[in-house]
Formats: C-alpha cells, sequence, structure tokens
C-alpha cells in the first residue's frame, strides 16, 4: 500500500485542493510586540455537549473556545462550538484583510473539535489556518477532522474547504507558534490530553480544559488553612507535582471544574475534576488567577454561582490573594505587559 500523505501540509509542500489564490504577505504575521497587552477572551465554556436554554444565558452554552492574542498574533485554544462565533467575530473585524490564525487543539473528543466545520475564516483562502496537535496526532487530527464532515454528516468535505488549512505536528513539549513559546504536558483524561502554558509578554496562561487530578488534594486542605509541610509535598504522587509545577506561579489558569465534591465521588474515572480539588491546587501552585472551567452540562447558571462562591470561600479561608471566577463567554482579560 502507498504510504498515507498528509493533505494538509503547512507550506513546504502544496495542498492536494486547488487553492483560489495564495495567502496574502499583509496577513497578520508580525511577530508579537513584547510593549503590546496580552488579551484572553472566552468564547465557549460548557463541558461535554453544547447546552443553550435560558438557564445557561449567564455563563453560555457553547463548548470549549478561548481566543488569546498576544500582539497580532492570534491563538486559538480548541475548536468547540464556541468557535462559530469566534469565527463570525474575526471577519467582522478583518473585514477583507487576510488573517493568520493558529489553532491548538487538546484532544479530540467531540465537544472540543465539534465548530471547527462552522469556523468562517476557514474557508476564506486569504487566510492561513493552522491547526497544531502533538507528536504522532497528525493523522489522527486530519482524520478525525475530516471524518466529522464527511457524507452524510456535513454537506462539505474538509478538503473542500478553500481556506489554506494545515496540520503542523507538535514534536517536543517545549515549541513555538509565531514567536509565542508554549509548553505542553500531557494531562488525565481518556485518550491523548495534553495542556497548554502560553508565555506572553503580560504573564503566563495555562489552559488544561479536562483532566482528573489524581490525588484528593481537597482532603488535605479539609479546614482550608493548613500549609503542607515540606514532606507532605514530597508525598505528593508524581503526577500531581507535574500539574502543581506546570501550573506554579501562572498569571491564568483555565481549569477542569466540572464537579463539586459530592458529585465527582459518582464520577470518579470520568476524566474530571472538582471544584475543590481545582482550587486546592491553584492555591498550592501560587496561581495568580483562576477560571473554573468544562461546566458541567446539567448545571445551570445557578449551580456554577454556587461553586464560585464554594470556590471563594475557600481562598478566603486560606487568606490567599488568588482570584477565582467561573469561566463566562464573552468575558475579556486584558493583562498588560510585564
Amino acid at each position: 500500500m502507498p504510504a498515507k500523505t498528509n493533505r494538509f501540509p503547512c507550506r513546504e509542500t502544496e495542498r492536494s485542493t486547488t487553492l483560489v489564490n495564495e495567502p496574502s504577505a499583509e496577513a497578520n504575521t508580525n511577530e508579537p510586540s513584547a510593549a503590546a497587552p496580552t488579551r484572553l477572551k472566552f468564547w465557549g465554556v460548557r463541558g461535554s455537549i453544547a447546552t443553550p436554554g435560558t438557564d445557561t444565558v449567564y455563563y453560555g452554552g457553547n463548548t470549549s473556545c478561548v481566543e488569546v492574542r498576544v500582539g497580532s498574533e492570534i491563538i486559538v485554544l480548541d475548536a468547540g462550538t464556541g468557535i462559530r462565533r469566534l469565527g463570525l467575530a474575526l471577519e467582522e473585524e478583518f473585514k477583507d484583510q487576510p488573517m493568520r490564525l493558529s489553532v491548538l487543539i487538546t484532544h479530540t473528543h467531540w465537544d472540543h473539535i465539534q465548530g471547527f466545520p462552522f469556523f468562517l475564516p476557514a474557508y476564506n483562502p486569504k487566510n492561513i489556518v493552522t491547526i497544531y496537535g502533538f507528536k504522532g496526532a497528525r493523522q489522527g487530527l486530519e482524520s478525525t477532522l475530516s471524518s466529522q464532515m464527511e457524507n452524510p454528516y456535513f454537506p462539505i468535505s474538509m478538503q473542500q474547504m478553500p481556506g489554506n488549512i494545515c496540520i503542523q505536528e507538535v514534536q517536543e513539549l517545549n515549541f513555538q507558534v509565531n514567536g509565542v513559546p508554549i509548553q505542553a504536558q500531557f494531562v488525565s483524561h481518556p485518550g491523548l490530553c495534553t495542556g497548554y502554558r502560553l508565555f506572553t509578554p503580560g504573564g503566563s496562561i495555562v489552559y488544561i480544559p479536562d483532566i482528573e487530578l489524581f490525588h484528593r488534594l481537597r482532603a488535605r486542605w479539609i479546614r482550608d488553612t493548613d500549609v503542607h509541610t515540606r514532606s507532605e509535598r514530597q508525598s505528593d504522587p508524581e503526577e500531581d507535582r507535574q500539574i502543581i509545577d506546570f501550573i506554579r506561579d501562572a498569571e491564568v489558569v483555565i481549569l477542569d471544574s466540572q464537579y463539586s465534591a459530592t458529585e465527582y465521588e459518582e464520577h470518579k474515572g470520568w476524566g474530571h475534576s472538582c471544584v475543590e480539588d481545582t482550587v486546592a491546587f491553584a492555591l498550592h501552585a501560587n496561581v495568580k488567577r483562576l477560571y473554573l472551567f468544562h461546566h458541567d452540562p446539567d448545571h445551570n447558571d445557578a449551580a456554577i454561582t454556587s461553586m464560585v462562591e464554594r470556590a471563594k470561600e475557600m481562598v478566603v479561608n486560606r487568606r490567599a490573594p488568588l482570584i477565582v471566577e467561573a469561566a463566562r463567554e464573552g468575558i475579556e482579560l486584558v493583562l498588560p505587559a510585564k
């Protein structure tokens, strides 16, 4: 059998689909400016499946998608249903100007890729859309993204999308996306799943939408004011130490907080964490700002607000400066350059 080829190469080889025209040199391809602020905006915050409705309108019902702008560089974290509205906003902002967009996929579960067929910039031949996946995932990304658009599931195949789409295989835990340093970390979740840490002029942004934290740190923070001794920290499982080190001293951490502690007891092994453990990890790692993420589809706005109140109670009892919020669609955070 002939060797399988990548149908979505990145510039160095020709793509099999005929392009209307080559990307313009005027695309937003400037290197990130150290003086420019970093901007973060939530477009999708829900986990598992989109949940539109009157009782989810405050926090939002779209699945995972976060936009990060470092200078003129636009990095999109995951392509859940929230990416559709992001694409509409980008088209309105840039109009006829070409765009260079980078999409980092943490894993290929549906709630992290199902919005890509509706991402309007990928249909414009002036644009360059690079999809990043970890080493060995290129064919997996290509196959998964393409198969969800095959007949009879979707009227247009991925090969027919006229935008300049390429799939970039990441080969190292530390890499760069158009001048932005990024670190990857494998996390505990069914299948191949990673988290990303973006090093920006405004501070580090960590994105781990899906993870089941190994150790019940919550039980060891039961009084919320206890401080781990050095020997206790040494006894943490290796997986926990890796995650704590990965998020340590970050300016912003976006972390899976799907369940309450009570709910988690009924969902062990499902690949998600409870808010109490998420907060405990953030406190332990000296995180500056924590966003609770991957909201359960069965949680309405009132339930999520209650979880935020519990998280803030833990922080107050700990007398820590950590800022805790629940991720909410449309919220934008600006991080001035340091």
